[in-house]
């Protein structure tokens, strides 16, 4: 037993998700994203009850940890009550405070997670706005969502929404006394310094590949993670 596995253990979720693994694989075959990903949360399970610092630290440089959906699924079907869903966000968690997730494709997307997703919770209240939302970033969804952007207020009065409005609705704007408490909300549970560690290792992890880091989306790096796809994280 080593320290990479004494601060997992000490993780919450690690307590919750894995009582006594006896590597059935039902999770595996109940598992969305190991039947498209090269995913296996039984072999995940494994690796940690080896407690082999190794071993455990290369699922955190891994492409590994990131593939899991976080259906729980697996948490539905084991006989045996375990949770590897849960182990997982252990396991992302512990990759982020230390860092290793800049070292996995997958890992280094986390930025842009915490970028387009994360901050504007703080900003916004909302995970997703149509104020920040970029439809160059999203060509999966088609012209239908750039005119949407293009007309907004005339969708949201369709809609029904107060987008943007003071009170009440869907859209609605949350008043910067709300704003303040959610920020004071990752404050106090730890939620503003894993954003911080991000940010500081993706910086760091940005000069040692030699690209431009800022802030925001509109910078070499962002755009180097959120494009990036090596085609190897599926089967074939």
């Amino acid at each position: 037993m080593g320290e990479i596995y004494n601060r997992l253990e000490k993780d919450v979720r690690y307590v919750e998700s894995l009582k006594a693994c006896i590597n059935c694989g039902t999770c595996t075959a109940i598992c969305p994203a190991a039947e498209f990903y090269i995913y296996d949360p039984r072999t995940v399970a494994t690796i940690v009850q080896s407690q082999d610092d190794a071993q455990i630290i290369n699922l955190l440089i891994s492409e590994t940890i990131w593939y899991c959906g976080e259906c729980m699924s697996c948490k539905t079907r084991c006989p045996r009550g375990n949770a590897p869903g849960l182990l997982i966000i252990a396991l992302r968690a512990l990759s982020q405070d230390l860092g290793y997730f800049t070292e996995s494709e997958k890992g280094r997307q986390q930025l842009a997670l915490k970028r387009a997703i994360g901050g504007k919770i703080l900003s916004h209240g909302y995970c997703i706005n149509p104020d920040s939302f970029a439809p160059e970033l999203h060509p999966e969804q088609g012209p239908i969502w750039d005119w949407e952007t293009k007309n907004i207020h005339e969708v949201m009065d369709k809609l029904g929404a107060n987008y943007q409005g003071d009170g009440a609705g869907a859209l609605r704007k949350i008043p910067e006394a709300d704003l303040e408490e959610i920020r004071r909300i990752f404050e106090v549970t730890g939620g503003m310094d894993r954003f911080n560690k991000i940010e500081e290792f993706s910086k760091i992890k940005a000069d040692e590949m030699g690209i431009a880091f800022g802030e925001g989306m509109d910078n070499d790096y962002f755009r180097s993670i959120y494009t990036t796809n090596n085609q190897t994280h599926t089967r074939e």
